[in-house]
């Protein structure tokens, strides 16, 4: 029986008030005990024999993060130091530089996969979802050495392998070979640009449906296509998603149309969001319009962040770490006041906070997974506001990264 006994956490148990205004946050030093991986007891003091102990020291416990969104198979990490080549025809340039670029890099997928995967550990991630090129020039290369590299980490986190037509599903020809790579690890079908890369909205959305159906899967698909066509996209894919009854299993990352839509325009689609349960993942760009976080969430659209990537042809850039992502996300909207910074953290741990939005403890509860983390902060809003570090992972109970 694996069982551990966590002492003195800081945990949130509500807010602070100046008349309406919450002005801060309460804590207070409590004692869990985990049992087979989720919490049996939470009290202010806590007593058992011949168990292992874990002293957080005042140290705050959160929820741990999802990275919902990453590249593990084309990255330069761990490599040798490489800026990006200029891109005159945008995706296409990338595209067409992966002809050479990815056979070059197929000797170091896995050994780079597996530091990425261990940097995001270290960052308090317990889930990750990875997008896996799924193409004519690797074929499944990429996909078998990413389901190597999270072999080496089985039991430190779960994951996802999305299926991922880079070169476009109908312009690349890869229908069969993605079918392939969902019977071999893949976990989710992805997509990308119906309209701007397949050149084919509806024969390109169903035919991505039609391998995730087979697969009894969700899917996940990347929608970089603007203002209207975007918008005329995701009206697609909701058709799609609920004449295959997928409601609630499929994902738009990026969403970039998202952002550039007047409210008039935005409200529709929102509501076609929230009819078919589609959620959004967004990077948080700071180098293009952001989609509007705030407004969709007002909404009740369930948006998560992810990093994309950490250094590839793509982009130089990326640190693997969240907490400076949810920074990022509070000053990109002017998030400055202690709720608003609170309820960021909801962004990046699926939704499982301490406080609810009325600020009533809803975590950690007796039957809880034990997936946390504990920083150096005072409060949630604290650590974001601050990029606080990241001292100690938990998955299901087990420490799997202690960082003090």
């Amino acid at each position: 029986m694996d069982t551990l006994l966590i002492k003195q956490a800081r945990v949130e148990t509500g807010f602070e008030y100046e008349g309406d205004r919450v002005c801060g946050t309460k804590t207070e030093l409590m004692d869990l005990f985990i049992e087979n991986g989720r919490v049996k007891e939470v009290s202010s003091s806590v007593h058992k024999d011949g168990v292992d102990v874990l002293n957080a020291n005042g140290k705050l416990l959160m929820p741990s993060f999802r990275d919902m969104h990453i590249h593990l198979d084309k990255t330069y990490f761990t490599g040798p130091w490489k800026a990006c080549n200029p891109a005159p025809k945008g995706i296409f340039s990338r595209i067409e530089e992966e002809q050479s670029l990815l056979p070059k890099q197929l000797p170091f997928v896995q050994e780079r996969a597996e530091a990425i995967i261990d940097l995001l550990l270290t960052q308090g991630h317990t889930h990750i979802r990875t997008h896996c090129n799924i193409d004519p020039v690797i074929g499944l290369s990429n996909l078998e050495a990413t389901v190597q590299a999270f072999k080496s980490f089985q039991g430190k986190l779960t994951y996802d392998i999305v299926a991922f037509p880079q070169h476009g599903l109908l312009r690349s020809g890869v229908t069969s070979l993605m079918r392939e790579a969902m019977k071999y690890g893949a976990t989710i079908v992805g997509g990308l640009d119906p309209a701007t890369v397949d050149r084919n909205i509806n024969q390109s959305l169903e035919t991505m449906m039609d391998i995730a159906i087979e697969a009894g899967t969700g899917i996940d698909i990347h929608l970089h296509d603007p203002s209207s066509l975007g918008a005329f996209t995701i009206n697609m894919l909701a058709e799609v998603t609920k004449h295959a009854k997928k409601e609630g299993q499929v994902t738009i990352s990026h969403g970039i149309a998202l952002a550039d839509l007047e409210q008039q325009e935005l409200i529709p689609v929102i509501e076609t969001l929230l009819d078919t349960g589609i959620d959004i993942t967004s990077t948080i760009p700071i180098n293009r319009p952001t989609i509007p976080v705030p407004v969709l969430k007002s909404y009740g659209v369930s948006v998560s962040v992810g990093h994309d990537c950490l250094t590839d042809h793509w982009s130089p850039f990326g640190t693997g770490n969240t907490i400076e992502k949810l920074s990022i996300l509070g000053e990109r909207f002017r998030l400055i006041d202690e709720y608003s910074l609170n309820r960021t953290w909801g962004f990046a741990s699926g939704s499982v906070t301490p406080l609810n939005e009325l600020g009533e403890k809803v975590w950690p509860q007796v039957g809880d997974i034990a997936n946390m983390i504990l920083l150096d902060a005072t409060c949630s809003a604290h650590a974001v506001a601050r990029r606080a570090p990241v001292k100690t992972v938990l998955h299901q109970g087990t420490i799997v990264k202690n960082n003090a």
